[in-house]
């Protein structure tokens, strides 16, 4: 595939999902694919670090290495091939994280949230996130991260004024406080603080950083977007249907309307264009015509989706089940997906060579 000048990868929220995201990232580096810039929501952010903070021969060990360490609480086993069976131990593998944490993620408190001290960490959240910050220094080169060749960009939410912040490196200094910040998600994980500020989860406002990536450009870009929650799905039938439905709905409606809109106007522009270009000549210096056609102005972008597609037996507690058979199913399912899409990748390259804009979604199962 011809690549543009530059190639983002976007990273959503979910979880234990992001296992999904590290083998779309395997899938995309044995394409010969490389990465100019990775922009991510909470464990999307955790994945985009990893991305950033290591050299491109050390990345898929670095992530190896996370996902192995956050899935080895709850080891695999064998099992029959029944959606019921596998089921019952999804929904016990969630809730064995509930009781025990995530080893090198969080951990429970051993105080009670209502027994802490009012405006302590304590008193806000039922795990204590510290082994995140021991994995990701542990796990990443922060100065490679801040000053390497790949850009990076997380979001998370600032508690007292609610509003959305991106972190990025282009401007900012990260580091794990910055990460943690964007996976903060209340009640579980308590805020972050970040020069006298408190954050939580981006995913609160925003599961995607696509709008921030799509804002920034300043060149032609293919973006993959990886999405963890599938905004179409099949009617509820059960209690625990509604319940996983709801969340689905929750972090992929935000993700689709800004998908959605920012490629309307892109195509609205890109009409605008045309048009402008069918005007006479000495029409190109009226003030008005010179207006519109700086509104107009933008740098195409191809947008690839690629969406993990729950199977029949994950629940609502999908996004916390750390087991190691889920997660490499997980991790499988992202590499798959990459290779439906490269397969079909056709009418993507022509967009790039063409110089058009267009959003893709070819790896549909």
């Amino acid at each position: 595939m011809p690549l543009p000048e530059c190639v983002a990868l976007v990273l959503q929220g979910g979880g234990a999902l992001g296992s999904y995201q590290a083998g779309v990232i395997e899938a995309l580096d044995e394409a010969g694919i490389e990465i100019d810039w990775v922009a991510g929501i909470s464990i999307g952010a955790v994945n985009a670090a990893i991305i950033a903070g290591n050299p491109p021969q050390r990345r898929l060990e670095r992530l190896r290495a996370f996902w192995d360490l956050t899935a080895s609480g709850l080891p695999s086993f064998p099992m029959p091939h029944d959606d019921r069976v596998r089921e019952f131990v999804h929904e016990w593998s969630a809730g064995m994280v509930a009781l025990g944490g995530v080893p090198g993620f969080f951990k429970p408190r051993l105080l009670p949230p209502a027994f802490a001290a009012p405006g302590t960490c304590g008193a806000m959240s039922f795990y204590d996130s510290a082994p995140l910050a021991d994995t990701l220094d542990g796990l990443i080169d922060w100065d490679l991260l801040n000053e390497g060749p790949v850009r990076l960009s997380v979001g998370a939410v600032e508690i007292e004024s609610g509003n959305f912040r991106y972190f990025d490196t282009s401007k900012d200094r990260i580091d794990a406080r910055h990460i943690m910040a964007s996976g903060a998600l209340p009640p579980g994980l308590p805020p972050i603080e970040i020069d006298g500020k408190f954050y939580w989860d981006g995913g609160l406002v925003s599961n995607t950083p696509l709008t921030h990536v799509l804002d920034e450009q300043d060149r032609a870009m293919l973006i993959f977007q990886v999405d963890l929650f599938s905004a179409r799905a099949d009617l509820p039938h059960t209690l625990m249907d509604v319940m996983t439905r709801e969340k689905e709905i929750r972090y992929s409606s935000r993700t689709r309307q800004v998908s959605f809109e920012m490629m309307r106007l892109r195509q609205e522009r890109e009409e605008i264009r045309r048009v402008l270009a069918k005007l006479p000549k000495e029409m190109c210096d009226d003030p008005d015509v010179k207006a519109l056609a700086a509104r107009a102005a933008e740098m195409p972008v191809n947008l690839v989706h690629l969406i993990y597609r729950a199977n029949a037996w994950e629940g609502g507690s999908r996004d916390f089940e750390f087991s190691q058979r889920t997660m490499h199913e997980h991790w499988d399912a992202g590499r798959h997906d990459v290779s439906q899409t490269m397969a079909n990748s056709e009418v993507i390259a022509r967009n790039i060579l063409d110089g058009k804009t267009a959003a893709f979604d070819l790896a549909r199962r």
